[in-house]
């Protein structure tokens, strides 16, 4: 079952019995990506290292990289 579906359904299930819907399947995304990278910062800080953008490489990475034709 994919996660549309089971928003589908537990939206169905609320609307029946009255109780608040469920948020979205994907809607918190981004906030969970900066707080990864927000303590990655900070743990960095405290084990003395510089406090770098750990993704900004990886995605530096992916987007250097030669596609196949």
């Amino acid at each position: 079952m994919t996660a549309i579906e089971q928003y589908l359904i537990d939206t169905y299930r609320a609307s029946q019995q009255g109780a608040p819907m469920p948020p979205p399947p994907g809607r918190d995304d981004i906030a969970v990506v900066r707080a990864a990278r927000s303590y990655e910062q900070f743990r960095a800080v405290l084990d003395g290292r510089a406090a770098r953008h750990p993704w900004r490489a990886a995605v530096r990475r992916l987007l250097s990289r030669p596609r196949p034709c």
